[in-house]
């Protein structure tokens, strides 16, 4: 393991908004903070977003800054990367973020039923290949997850450079009848100055360094239906 990495993972430790709890303490078991974000943690009444797969966590700290009347979550399972925006939120002195290094299969232990009132995906793994489809964060089995604790009609939010894992969410939209709250192929060009979709996140400068167009689709997610695969 790399000093810096290392190091790294020492700072994140150190932070009094990181949660890191071992991954036994939470298969198959409620975490403490399940149910009580609001009374214990943050200790307001303001709406949670997640930003899943939060990476180097420039969205949660975007999101946290821009909006000091939201309580931010960013989950990562990758310490290292999320030792970024870690620091940087706690150097910005920012008391509405906190980050939570965890797996997100394992998020239901985590938060209660309706705790949840957004969640972001922000440039996730798209794993295309058929086979990986469960894997797909935008995919039936993680959005059936997400149900267990958004709020009835809470958004989901999907920015990406690919373009198949767009269509393919949209697709899954149809299929299930989710109703789709805005939909852009070509985001900075579609909807240049919004401050909510304007962050950039460290994938995002590079793709369009390279000219690549970023997507973006949000849609609400209800409590009451199970959604399927747009193939099924």
């Amino acid at each position: 393991m790399g000093k810096n990495k290392l190091a790294r993972w020492t700072e994140l430790r150190g932070f009094d908004h990181v949660i890191e709890p071992p991954f036994e303490d939470v298969f198959r078991h409620d975490h403490e903070l399940k149910g009580k974000w609001h009374s214990d943690w943050f200790k307001n009444d303001h709406p949670i977003i997640l930003e899943l797969g939060c990476g180097k966590g420039e969205y949660t700290v975007g999101l946290a800054s821009h909006y000091p009347g939201r309580n931010i979550i960013g989950i990562d399972i990758k310490g290292a990367r999320m030792w970024r925006g870690a620091k940087d939120s706690h150097n910005m002195g920012l008391s509405n973020a906190a980050f939570l290094r965890t797996r997100i299969e394992v998020t239901g232990s985590f938060f209660a039923p309706g705790e949840v009132d957004e969640i972001w995906l922000t440039f996730p793994d798209p794993q295309m290949k058929r086979i990986r489809e469960k894997k797909r964060l935008s995919g039936p089995q993680f959005l059936n997850l997400y149900r267990q604790y958004l709020k009835d009609g809470g958004i989901v939010h999907l920015k990406t450079d690919c373009r198949e894992l767009h269509d393919y969410t949209v697709e899954l939209t149809r299929v299930n009848g989710l109703e789709v709250i805005t939909r852009v192929t070509d985001l900075h060009a579609d909807m240049p100055g919004d401050p909510l979709l304007s962050i950039r996140t460290h994938y995002e400068e590079l793709f369009l360094k390279q000219g690549v167009p970023i997507t973006y689709l949000s849609f609400r997610l209800p409590n009451d239906k199970e959604i399927i695969s747009p193939g099924a």
